[in-house]
């Protein structure tokens, strides 16, 4: 890919290796739902966004309409619209230049924060859908800590993946794109 055409939209490589990271997303979440809130959607939100920055938009958004295609857009799927994109946002806002130290350290840490804190980012739209006042919002966070306290912890421990991806995917972009 040369430098006139890096910004002008999306290239076939782009494009297959999105939908390819969304299928994945899609199909990884499924096989794994038998474990409560253990998945890798986090971890890719981060891999995709360090690699790929806005981009990482693209398969983001491709894996929560899969998701809503084939379980229903019900009211459950709203707040996938901006619970991951927040992940991506945070993301976005870590420094590019981090340290490998730092990389190792800090992808796992906001990977595991994002899952903790899930039920916390999903309550404002459960309150605003079932009219929900601030005390019910908080019980309902509180009651949904058990199943966040192992969001956290898995998605802590898949954080680790991130990096070493992070670098194989730099040199697979290097060797096709």
């Amino acid at each position: 890919m040369n430098k006139s055409t890096k910004n002008k939209g999306l290239s076939i490589y782009e494009m297959s290796l999105f939908a390819m990271f969304a299928a994945i997303m899609f199909m990884s979440k499924k096989l794994m739902e038998v474990l409560p809130n253990v998945h890798l959607l986090s971890m890719f939100i981060i891999l995709l966004t360090v690699v790929y920055r806005q981009k990482a938009l693209i398969p983001l958004y491709i894996y929560i309409f899969l998701d809503g295609l084939f379980a229903g857009f019900a009211m459950w799927w709203l707040p996938y619209l901006y619970v991951w994109t927040v992940l991506w946002v945070v993301t976005m806002l870590l420094p590019k230049n981090m340290s490998k130290t730092a990389q190792i350290i800090v992808y796992p840490i906001v990977c595991g924060l994002h899952g903790l804190l899930f039920g916390v980012l999903y309550a404002p739209m459960q309150a605003l859908m079932f009219s929900l006042s601030f005390e019910q919002t908080v019980a309902w966070v509180i009651a949904g800590l058990p199943f966040d306290a192992i969001h956290g912890a898995s998605n802590f421990i898949v954080g680790f993946l991130i990096y070493p991806l992070k670098n194989l995917l730099l040199k697979l972009n290097e060797k096709y794109a």
